[in-house]
């Protein structure tokens, strides 16, 4: 009884079973030797009860006059075929969640331009080289619109440079003698000598790369829900598959449902191994597998381009569940430098020459509101990099008070209302009235006296970043507490709170008091996030349940931070809750989506639509349902490519221009 056609169904089935899918046998003789099973077994049971029982008809067909059975060699290699194509289409969609690393990869330019400098500095001859010889020290050219060869410093010219794909800072940077560049970033149009001061793995494209890497191989803790339900899921499989085909055969045999139903190319025992098998296939937990990591993958690849580095599945998983936000003040809501905010002039002078006099005196201090004072009068010599300041003779720094010294032979006192009373210098009316309002305002007030009389005051503070009072507004209608921990006084500390919305005010705390405040609030039952700045805020990023830090630039390498956030915009804090919250929204849809396909699909498989429509799953439909239930749970992440901050924060940007 054995034809022709069942010979050419085994010949080419079989290298189909065992040579296309020799990797399920080996994949599941790894898994069962370490005693669990996975979706390689399941996949191996079905090829192969399929393909042995089909090899039992021919053999038995060969050597009987009158047996009439059909095979299933189709059954099995479809069945391998539709899987691996399913594995096929879902590395594809993988290898697209991991572009970002590639784009990343792809920013280190492939040449640069490299300088020989006599002893005097001047330029003796230039060549082109590959881009990873380039050593520490080296000097490179950067001509416009070519990419910054390496991390550095500026050593002569100036121009604006676009560091939009390391930071995200869309508009371009400003550089200058001694600025520091980052290697992949694009010269936009003038001319600039660097040095090289991190090469090759050190560099902060190499350390982004690695961050991103790693973030992606990290398993989030939500995975191990996936690894539980598979670990049990299998053998459960197996159960079922092999009870579906027990009762199709049970109640074949004992005439439990009418002959008609069984098709003609069948018997009662066929049709009830179709269903078994169709069970083990279309139970695979592969989809199960896949909702957690490409969806991780995708959000921290989309987080890398808006330039917040999420270290892994961990700190996303984190990050959404955050309801309380503890901010550190200097560098992270002020934007950590003094400036000058105010000047008042008291007697009839020139802006130009008032300042020329207050810096030549302050030039030679080092005090940090000194530098602010410097730093201002510069805006009225514009036309020089580093003004010469009139001479200052019989210089004197007071500590804790202020300077005084004779410029143009007048003698100029900057410094406090002590130091004024201590030269016997009255202090007006009007200069009192400056001084107490600039304190209310948490700002320094300063005095100058030209000649025994007080000419001006200035006023110092460190601005609040633009946009913080509506980050903290928004925050708020996301549902999450914001509180600042600060080791500043208690009246700035306030001041600056009251300005931008904030309640809960700890001031005064050292870096231990920091990691301690964050704790009690663990303790009642917040998730806390903590965003800094410091080295003095690494114990609170590390007791945080997550750590944020801000305006890292180039130091990415923050160990104690969870998330990266590269620029100083506080809206990124905005960015970074809102992205994990969609990554993890996207991951429960997968797993609803992937254990949904199942509690449906396996009904269906076992011929529970049979007796009433007729209809049944063949177990190589069933594989090929089985790998559209991957791809799709790896495309409904990809999706995630399309994510875009929120809509209040494109608001913020425009205004931060405006305030600045």
């Amino acid at each position: 009884m054995l034809t022709i056609g069942e010979v050419i169904r085994w010949v080419l089935s079989t290298p189909v079973q065992f040579i296309i899918g020799r990797r399920f046998y080996t994949g599941s003789y790894k898994a069962l030797r370490h005693g669990s099973a996975n979706m390689d077994v399941l996949i191996a049971l079905g090829t192969n009860a399929a393909y042995f029982y089909s090899v039992y008809t021919v053999i038995r067909a060969a050597s009987s006059p009158d047996f009439e059975g059909t095979d299933f060699f189709e059954t099995s290699a479809m069945l391998i075929s539709f899987i691996l194509l399913g594995k096929y289409l879902e590395v594809l969609a993988k290898g697209k969640t991991s572009e970002a690393i590639a784009k990343l990869m792809n920013l280190a330019p492939e040449t640069a331009i490299l300088l020989s400098l006599d002893e005097e500095g001047n330029v003796i001859s230039e060549e082109e080289i590959d881009s990873r010889l380039i050593q520490k020290n080296d000097i490179i050219k950067i001509i416009p619109g070519a990419k910054v060869a390496s991390d550095g410093f500026v050593l002569w010219g100036q121009s604006h440079i676009n560091e939009s794909m390391i930071t995200g800072e869309a508009r371009p940077v400003a550089k200058r003698k001694g600025d520091t560049v980052i290697g992949g970033t694009v010269n936009e149009n003038g001319v600039l000598h660097i040095k090289a001061t991190n090469v090759g793995s050190e560099s902060a494209l190499a350390q982004i790369v690695r961050l991103v890497e790693s973030a992606q191989m990290a398993k989030a803790p939500v995975q191990k829900f996936a690894d539980r339900i598979s670990k049990y899921f299998v053998p459960l499989v197996i159960m079922l598959s092999f009870s579906t085909w027990l009762a199709w055969f049970l109640a074949g045999k004992l005439h439990g449902y009418p002959e008609s139903w069984i098709p003609s190319s069948m018997d009662s025992f066929e049709l009830a191994l179709q269903f078994g098998i169709s069970v083990m296939v279309i139970a695979c937990p592969c989809a199960l597998g896949l909702a957690t990591p490409t969806a991780v993958m995708v959000g921290t690849g989309v987080g890398a381009s808006l330039g917040v580095l999420i270290k892994g599945g961990q700190a996303l998983e984190g990050a959404h569940k955050v309801n309380c936000i503890v901010f550190d003040k200097t560098g992270t809501l002020t934007v950590g430098k003094p400036v000058v905010v105010n000047t008042r002039l008291l007697k009839n002078m020139v802006l130009h020459e008032f300042y020329e006099l207050v810096a030549a005196t302050e030039v030679n201090s080092e005090h940090p509101l000194a530098k602010a004072i410097i730093e201002y009068a510069k805006k009225f010599r514009e036309d020089e990099e580093n003004p010469a300041w009139p001479e200052a003779r019989d210089f004197v720094s007071i500590t804790g008070h202020g300077v005084k010294a004779i410029v143009r032979s007048k003698e100029v006192i900057v410094g406090n209302k002590i130091l004024m009373l201590e030269n016997n210098i009255v202090i007006p009316v009007d200069a009192q009235d400056m001084l107490t309002e600039t304190e209310s305002m948490a700002q320094t007030g300063i005095l100058v006296s030209i000649d025994g009389e007080v000419t001006g005051v200035l006023a110092i503070s460190d601005p609040v970043k633009p946009g913080a009072q509506e980050v903290i507004s928004i925050l708020k209608s996301m549902n999450v507490r914001s509180i600042m921990v600060t080791g500043d006084n208690w009246g700035t500390a306030s001041s600056i709170a009251s300005q931008i919305g904030i309640e809960t005010v700890v001031a005064e705390a050292k870096p231990e008091q920091k990691a301690e405040k964050v704790k009690e609030l663990q303790a009642e039952g917040y998730a806390v996030a903590m965003v800094g700045d410091g080295i003095n805020d690494s114990p609170a990023l590390v007791a945080a349940d997550v750590g944020m830090a801000i305006g890292a630039g180039t130091d990415i390498a923050i160990e104690a931070a969870d998330i990266v956030l590269m620029k100083s915009n506080l809206e990124d804090v905005i960015t970074a809750i809102h992205l994990s919250r969609k990554t993890f929204s996207r991951i429960r849809l997968n797993y609803i989506w992937a254990l949904g396909y199942n509690i449906l699909g396996i009904p269906i498989a076992a011929g529970a639509l049979f007796p009433s429509t007729g209809f049944r799953l063949p177990p190589w439909i069933a594989g090929a349902a089985m790998a559209a239930s991957s791809v799709s749970v790896v495309c409904c992440s990809l999706l995630l490519k399309n994510y875009e901050r929120p809509k209040k924060l494109e608001k913020l940007e425009i205004g931060g221009i405006q305030i600045e």
